[in-house]
């Protein structure tokens, strides 16, 4: 029986299966992507390969054939309409194949957002239940990648953070600590019909961002409010829930997250 991956060659998909590998063997998992060279990477470790297309319904099912467990992860499309097609798509032909277990990223407190991006992650759910199939939601919080918006690097040139007024919160997490959440729900029992909220247990602020970014500098960080700046993060931020939280991420983790100080090093030249 095999595990099956859409969306592999991905930064989530090549993480999620990396994390994979040490709960089960290779050739239990079957990493979906969309171009032969994608996967090349994938056969070396003795891990099979197929052509999956969202565009394409009749490599979907041959894709699927055989899963026991079938891991839809989400279209990268910058237009939800064509998302959530293809996600129709994959949804029919997950039933066709008689899939044994379906889980998904979606996102994080869906239902409290206004973001388009919200209704699609809810309609996807939606038809997911659809089919019958045993089903796990696993809607990842906001990817800690967003503060690379923040021009970090210039805040500690500066000394200085600016950012939008508000009373900003953020339950952002790593993408590492959601790929491991994942396969560890992917190589485990008992997730069936579950939805995981997988966020930080904590939110944290922007003046707590300030203070990590001072302590790797070595050196003050000031925060500072300023109406005048312009960037398109803020408002998609205000469409969607960044300060809701919960403990499904750390207990599927079995231990801690990782912290904001961690989590930002990959955003900063120090």
């Amino acid at each position: 029986m095999s595990i099956v991956i859409t969306g592999a060659s991905g930064k989530l998909g090549n993480l999620i299966i990396d994390q994979l590998l040490q709960h089960v063997p290779a050739n239990r998992i079957v990493a979906c992507v969309r171009r032969v060279e994608t996967g090349k990477h994938f056969e070396e470790r003795g891990i099979s390969v197929r052509i999956c297309d969202y565009d394409q319904p009749d490599s979907l099912e041959q894709a699927f054939a055989g899963a026991s467990r079938l891991l839809l992860i989400s279209s990268p499309h910058h237009d939800d309409t064509i998302r959530l097609r293809q996600h129709a798509q994959v949804i029919e032909s997950a039933k066709r194949s008689k899939v044994g277990h379906f889980l998904y990223t979606s996102f994080a407190f869906p239902e409290n957002g206004t973001a388009p991006l919200s209704h699609l992650h809810l309609a996807t759910e939606h038809g997911i239940r659809t089919t019958g199939i045993p089903y796990t939601f696993l809607r990842n919080g906001l990817f800690m990648d967003f503060v690379g918006t923040l021009d970090l690097n210039a805040a500690i040139a500066n000394g200085k953070l600016n950012v939008y007024p508000g009373d900003w919160k953020f339950n952002s997490v790593t993408r590492l600590d959601l790929a491991t959440a994942i396969a560890a729900v992917l190589s485990g029992h008992g997730h069936e019909n579950k939805i995981y909220e997988l966020t930080a247990p904590a939110a944290w602020t922007f003046r707590e961002l300030a203070a990590a970014l001072s302590d790797l500098a070595g050196k003050p960080i000031s925060l500072c409010q300023d109406s005048q700046i312009q960037n398109w993060i803020y408002s998609f931020l205000s469409q969607i829930d960044t300060s809701s939280t919960s403990g499904d991420l750390k207990q599927l983790l079995g231990r801690p997250v990782s912290t904001l100080k961690e989590s930002i090093k990959p955003f900063i030249a120090i």
